[in-house]
């Protein structure tokens, strides 16, 4: 993953990340010497969105499957939300 500092990233601005993601998908951007920050395309980003999309349906799926959920009124669902909070 290619590195930009905090200092390049304020003396040459967007230009240090177009530059970083030229040849990679991320950079990382560190400040005092410790990465703190990762960058990508919006492209990028836009598919890591849909991957966490796609993993939570698969998650809620295997739930419905296993039989991990409750049908239940609106009603009862607050009242069931009001027990586990106290």
């Amino acid at each position: 993953m290619n590195t930009i500092s905090a200092n390049d990233l304020k003396t040459k601005g967007v230009s240090a990340i177009e530059q970083a993601l030229e040849d990679q998908q991320e950079a990382s951007v560190t400040v005092r010497g410790q990465m703190k920050y990762v960058v990508m395309s919006r492209e990028q980003y836009a598919h890591l969105r849909e991957c966490e999309l796609e993993a939570a349906l698969a998650e809620s799926k295997a739930d419905l499957d296993a039989g991990r959920f409750v049908k239940e009124s609106v009603e009862q669902h607050i009242k069931r939300l009001a027990k586990l909070a106290v």
